[in-house]
């Protein structure tokens, strides 16, 4: 059984509230959990104490059973120093210009590059003879 420390969504609609509970990993988002460790409140003030409460030595416990935090969790526990590192999810790629288009804006700077270059030679040449 892989048991993953993971958010559960309650509330009404547009008002979203989180329990942070230890549930199999094959359990659906907001079904069966083993225990509820903490609670998230993103509609209160990052500031206030009460949007993220953690109960620090069932956390402690579950870690030390194999139980993994998703993505979101590993960087509560890691603000509240109960891992090591801060966690940094992979970012997608999807809004990168694909090969070819990467490939024409680095023609398209050289091109720039080189005119850029070309006019201040030409400007250089021009201002050689009247000095002279």
């Amino acid at each position: 059984m892989s048991l993953r420390i993971r958010l559960a969504r309650g509330g009404a609609k547009k008002r979203p509230f989180y329990r942070i509970v230890i549930a199999d990993s094959r359990c659906p988002r907001d079904g069966k959990f083993i225990e509820k460790v903490g609670i998230y409140d993103p509609m209160l003030p990052r500031d206030n104490e009460n949007r993220i409460v953690l109960k620090d030595e069932r956390i402690k416990y579950w870690l030390g059973v194999g139980a993994t935090p998703t993505d979101r969790v590993h960087r509560f526990l890691a603000t509240a120093g109960l891992t090591g590192e801060r966690a940094i999810p992979n970012q997608t790629t999807k809004a990168e210009p694909g090969a070819k288009a990467k490939e024409r804006l680095r023609e398209a700077e050289e091109a720039a590059k080189a005119a850029a270059e070309a006019a201040a030679a030409a400007e250089a040449e021009a201002a050689a003879p009247a000095e002279g």
